[in-house]
């Protein structure tokens, strides 16, 4: 927040390189899609399709008032199929200026969520291709190309990531005067042109402070989608 240099090693230091890194990954799998049309409008029908997965899957929760708003940023910050291009761009143009404003848990969450994003734009580009037709696309279509597509290491990943993400956010909602100092970066944010991340990290702020503790709720999470995980390899062992 006070714009002094980054000392080498640093949480800061750690999460700028991990999304330097990230960077290469983002450019090759849109570069990926961009020279396939068809598999890209593939990548969106499976993605609504693992939206609405979600929404069921979750339905339960979001009817609670306390894990509303973590609910719903979960579906559609951290794993919906809403386009993400403006806020990936902001991540590419800001990866400079981000860590002069944000604190170091603040760009931490940030790089958890850009992994998180760029690892399922893999893994649906991966499944994607691997299914039989783009529709109609019902459980045991998306199973068989999930099963297809392989990658269990990343698809726990995926997981992980979730939980890693959350505990962050979860950390800095203990504290208000990390709530204080997200909105005195937001003028700052806009004025250096990345206000979508700026509403990210806000958002997440707001919705695990609801919670007042998110550890049931992570917990959930990590069970349902290695419950699914493992239901899926079931199918393909049925056959």
């Amino acid at each position: 927040m006070n714009g002094q240099a980054t000392p080498p090693g640093s949480p800061r230091d750690a999460a700028r390189a991990r999304i330097a890194v990230l960077v290469e990954r983002y450019r090759q799998v849109r570069a990926r899609l961009e020279k396939r049309p068809a598999l890209a409008e593939r990548v969106r029908a499976l993605a609504d399709f693992q939206s609405r997965r979600l929404a069921e899957t979750y339905a339960d929760l979001r009817k609670e008032e306390r894990h509303r708003a973590a609910i719903d940023f979960f579906l559609a910050d951290l794993y919906g199929p809403q386009d993400l291009s403006e806020r990936d761009r902001q991540m590419l143009a800001a990866l400079d200026k981000l860590q002069r404003f944000l604190p170091a848990g603040a760009l931490e969450a940030l790089a958890g969520a850009f992994e998180l994003h760029v690892l399922t734009l893999e893994l649906d580009a991966d499944t994607a291709a691997a299914l039989a037709s783009p529709s109609p696309l019902g459980m045991a279509e998306y199973a068989a190309a999930y099963r297809a597509a392989g990658r269990a290491a990343d698809r726990l990943r995926q997981i992980e990531l979730i939980a890693d993400i959350g505990g962050l956010l979860d950390g800095l909602a203990h504290h208000p005067e990390i709530g204080l100092a997200l909105r005195l970066s937001r003028a700052p944010a806009r004025a250096a042109g990345y206000g979508e991340l700026q509403d990210f990290l806000e958002r997440g702020y707001r919705a695990f402070r609801a919670m007042d503790g998110a550890g049931d709720f992570l917990a959930a999470i990590d069970a349902r989608e290695r419950k699914l995980m493992s239901q899926i390899s079931r199918m393909g062992g049925a056959g």
